[in-house]
């Protein structure tokens, strides 16, 4: 037992033995106990060590640093550094300076056809203003990185324009006109009688805006838009008797008249109108389709009209937000209305709707909508206007450049594309009717031919005149191709109600360039009426 008892001591013996042994042949894992990181800050270098893993901001909690609002640390504070990695922190200041700067007065130049070419009138003194600016520098480590930079400006003193009167009174040779020719100048609404030299201020309130002018059949009676300055109102109708020097602007109490306002054919104390509700977005108005009649009597009474509509609002079909035009037929019997998607004729008495020629309403690509022109002949048996025909390539319908002129038949309905590719902005004018030597009265259609008629949205026009039925076509203004053509627009001109005493012939009256011109229809002489390039609308009757 004593035996046995000494054997397992000895093989515990050996065992403790060879495990001592092989412990001291196995060397011990290493391990690093810190890191040591370099930090250089306000002009000092600071030496930290750290525990293996740490980030550039538990170097700075070490160093006993911290950044400011603007500071920053390179590398960034989440970056995990290690053994002999350095840290370098940017300083960031920043300073401001507040100046006093002039503001240099404008030079306002108003050209008046009433003083002698070159004679200057000073209307009003320029005086400087003044503002307060404040510039921001920016510093990093104490070297400027950023400077004057402007972060605010503050008006104390507006300045104030001067303004200066110039006589542009040119020898413009006075021409003979018949009927009366009426014209919007600056705001204000001047009569040319007998001669070109005879003008008259008829409406000098400044605020005419141009959305709607037309006299009526006898030519003593003017209808005017007037800007608005009431809150929620573009502009407001009024009229005025033009045959009394001593007559009073009535009101009509209509706002916000934008595409149609007119007499009705033969009076001259009835009006027709249609309307629209402002809107702060483009283009401004939102589009009620409808029509209204009134009367007023020369006292300023005025009906009301707003319960009994002739035409109830509506859509007014594709795009009717933007609006419906019309037209009268000359014998007041008829009229015709246009909107995007087509025209038609409207039945005045119930307010029914009958469409003639339906199109492809054109696709703008902005805030505006297209409408084609209408113009009735003199006789009411057609109907002239512009057609949007579809292309022929692939190009999609909406977005054809194809704008034909169009002559529409009211006894059959035939509707005969007399000048192909006029462009959208034709615009046809009719002529009164001239007797011929058979007895029969012919009539010549003036009209807006697009120098570029792929690009007619964006081109300038001709003034061209044709035949009823399209032939005969001429040119009359301008005829020289270096002149860049007329600036396309709705009412651009207006027939001679009689012929010229000088030629017996009819002509047009025409804005070009911000003046009045006038062209004879035949022989195609034009001759410029004025010259301070402030017309903007023309009529004449």
């Amino acid at each position: 037992m004593r035996l046995y008892h000494s054997r397992i001591i000895g093989i515990l013996l050996l065992s403790i033995v060879w495990v001592l042994g092989m412990a001291a042949c196995s060397s011990p894992p290493a391990t690093q106990a810190h890191i040591d990181v370099k930090i250089t800050a306000d002009g000092h270098d600071i030496s930290v060590q750290l525990p293996p893993g740490s980030t550039v901001q538990q170097a700075l909690d070490v160093a006993g640093l911290s950044l400011g609002t603007m500071d920053r640390a390179e590398p960034p504070l989440y970056s995990i550094l290690t053994s002999g990695s350095e840290v370098h922190i940017i300083r960031v200041t920043e300073d401001f300076e507040v100046v006093q700067e002039v503001i240099p007065f404008e030079q306002q130049t108003l050209k008046n056809e009433s003083l002698p070419q070159d004679q200057e009138i000073y209307l009003q003194k320029g005086k400087n203003g003044l503002q307060e600016i404040t510039y921001r520098r920016v510093y990093e480590d104490g070297v400027e990185v950023s400077g004057d930079t402007i972060v605010k400006k503050v008006t104390l003193e507006q300045p104030v324009p001067e303004i200066i009167m110039i006589g542009i009174q040119a020898p413009f040779v006075p021409v003979a006109v018949p009927g009366k020719l009426i014209y919007l100048r600056d705001g204000n609404a001047w009569m040319i009688e007998e001669s070109t030299g005879n003008r008259q201020a008829v409406v000098t309130t400044g605020d005419l805006d141009g959305r709607i002018l037309s006299l009526s059949s006898d030519g003593s009676w003017l209808l005017f838009s007037r800007k608005s300055n009431e809150e929620g109102q573009i502009n407001g109708l009024w009229v005025k008797d033009i045959s009394s020097e001593d007559s009073k602007l009535i009101d009509l109490t209509v706002p916000n008249v934008i595409h149609f306002a007119d007499w009705l054919p033969g009076s001259d104390s009835k009006i027709v109108f249609s309307t629209v509700e402002p809107r702060t977005t483009a283009p401004g108005w939102q589009a009620n389709n409808d029509l209204y009649a009134l009367s007023f009597s020369k006292s300023g009474w005025v009906t009301k009209w707003k319960d009994k509509p002739v035409l109830e609002p509506n859509s007014g079909g594709i795009y009717g937000w933007w609006g419906t035009s019309f037209a009268w037929a000359p014998d007041g019997e008829q009229l015709a209305y246009a909107r995007p998607d087509g025209i038609g004729l409207l039945n005045f008495l119930d307010g029914t709707q009958a469409p003639v020629l339906d199109m492809i309403p054109y696709q703008t690509r902005g805030d505006w909508a297209w409408v084609p022109g209408l113009a009735w002949g003199p006789d009411g048996k057609n109907l002239y206007t512009v057609d949007h025909v579809p292309p022929a390539g692939t190009v999609s319908p909406e977005e054809s450049q194809v704008f034909d002129l169009t002559a529409i038949s009211m006894e059959s309905g035939a509707q005969l594309h007399i000048v192909s590719q006029a462009g959208m902005f034709a615009y046809p004018v009719i002529s009164p009717a001239q007797p011929e030597a058979s007895g029969e009265n012919a009539y010549q259609v003036a009209y807006l031919q697009a120098i570029f008629p792929n690009q007619s949205e964006s081109s300038r026009y001709r003034l061209m005149v044709m035949d009823r039925d399209g032939s005969n076509r001429q040119v009359l203004f301008p005829t020289d191709d270096r002149s860049g053509g007329l600036s396309p627009q709705n009412d651009w001109g207006a027939w001679s109600p009689d012929p010229i005493p000088e030629s017996g012939n009819y002509a047009i009256a025409f804005i070009y360039q911000g003046n009045l011109w006038i062209v004879d229809a035949v022989s195609g002489k034009a001759q410029q009426i004025t010259g301070d390039g402030l017309t903007t609308r023309v009529i004449w009757k």
